[in-house]
């Protein structure tokens, strides 16, 4: 517990310069590179406070082009280890809360990241509209299609949005499978314990031709459910 404390004390004002700084190169880029690098080396640097390893397998998996990526969540070290390690510049759509948190939030928002208010259904769905836009526009973006965190590693329901946003933007889905971050960073513990986390990229998923609206989306989120699932350690 001390150490979970120790690493929050370092964590924290770093999150917060990293914020500042990034926020402020994207008043001289507007293409979001340096906004990303920032991103990259911040998670970096998270990982590296508390001695952690990361291990990618499946980068040749990546085709070219704008992608998104569906990862299974099992602890905050998740957005810390995809940022670090993916082989492209992210964009996130995550929980509206996060971008009212002072200079985070707002940091986030000239970042091109893109808020979700899942307690408003007519609000998701422009968020899910604006985030086909950007994925358009070329660039990829990361989701975690459980909604939470894994309470056991085990994964729970997907939901429907990300598999909607994946049929409006009509680009390929990398399924992502995270091992090890739920035994650094517990769920409902303050604990941290150093180690590896592995990835593994698995093969696009893409919708065959003539499939309606929901069947689509039914198709994609059981593909990608069974892909994440092939690699999961229990």
């Amino acid at each position: 517990m001390v150490r979970a404390y120790l690493y929050l004390a370092l964590f924290i004002p770093l999150t917060f310069l990293f914020s500042v700084s990034a926020f402020i190169s994207t008043l001289f880029d507007s293409s979001g590179r340096v906004y990303a690098r920032h991103a990259r080396l911040w998670a970096r640097l998270a990982l590296a406070l508390n001695r952690v390893r990361i291990t990618v397998a499946g980068a040749e998996n990546i085709p070219h082009g704008p992608v998104i990526f569906m990862s299974n969540h099992q602890s905050n070290f998740d957005i810390l280890s995809l940022l670090s390690s993916m082989p492209r510049q992210l964009h996130w759509i995550a929980k509206k809360e996060l971008f009212e948190i002072p200079v985070f939030g707002p940091s986030m928002r000239r970042g091109g990241y893109i808020p979700l208010d899942r307690g408003d259904g007519r609000k998701a769905l422009h968020s899910m509209d604006e985030a086909a836009a950007t994925i358009r526009q070329g660039k990829s973006v990361v989701m975690f299609p459980e909604g939470t965190r894994s309470p056991d590693r085990k994964l729970l329901p997907f939901k429907r949005g990300g598999f909607i946003l994946a049929r409006k933007a009509g680009v390929p889905v990398i399924p992502v499978t995270i091992n090890g971050s739920g035994r650094l960073n517990p769920p409902n513990q303050i604990r941290l314990y150093s180690g590896n986390i592995r990835m593994v990229l698995h093969p696009a998923v893409i919708v065959p031709a003539g499939l309606r609206r929901n069947e689509a989306e039914a198709w994609m989120m059981e593909h990608v459910r069974n892909s994440i699932e092939s690699a999961l350690e229990h």
